[in-house]
């Protein structure tokens, strides 16, 4: 099978973030899917590797800052290529409380949710989240995941639902 076919599938580019008691956390991801309207839900994979990924199922609250064309490559590549075990991610890149939890200032829009399921994949937990709250913050176009392989020529870690092994 050719897997560069996935890469034709309309994602976008988020950072997901939560407040783990104080302590904000976050990661990039792509795999973010709008399932009703009402009451507004989306659908959110994240990889249980990812530090993330604890503090999701500890908290039940995150928000998703979506990402425009404009965004910097550095706030992709903090989120995506660094663990909050390690490095404080928001200490280099600016942000805003919404609701309790950061929202990244270089996104083009937002959403808050809470948990209410999830499902468990071999390797990753797709959260079933409704949307509580959300804004447009400018008018910049939405990074598509296609942009940001073939325009910016960003990369996928290991973690990410839709990594591919370059050949």
């Amino acid at each position: 099978m050719n897997n560069q076919v996935f890469r034709n599938l309309s994602y976008g580019v988020y950072i997901v973030t939560c407040n783990d008691e104080g302590k904000y956390r976050g990661c990039t991801v792509n795999s973010i899917m709008q399932i009703t309207s009402s009451p507004a839900t989306i659908a959110l994979s994240v990889n249980r590797e990812n530090y993330t990924h604890s503090c999701l199922e500890k908290t039940k609250k995150f928000a998703v800052s979506i990402l425009s064309e404009n965004s910097k490559p550095l706030t992709i590549g903090t989120f995506g290529f660094r663990s909050c075990r390690d490095f404080d991610k928001f200490s280099i890149v600016p942000y805003n409380l919404v609701d309790e939890l950061p929202v990244i200032q270089d996104a083009c829009g937002y959403l808050i949710c809470e948990i209410k399921d999830k499902i468990e994949t071999s390797t990753h937990t797709v959260f079933i989240a409704e949307v509580n709250n959300g804004d447009i913050m400018n008018d910049k176009t939405p990074m598509t995941y296609a942009y940001y392989h073939n325009v910016i020529k960003g990369k996928s870690p290991k973690t990410a639902p839709t990594y591919i092994e370059e050949k």
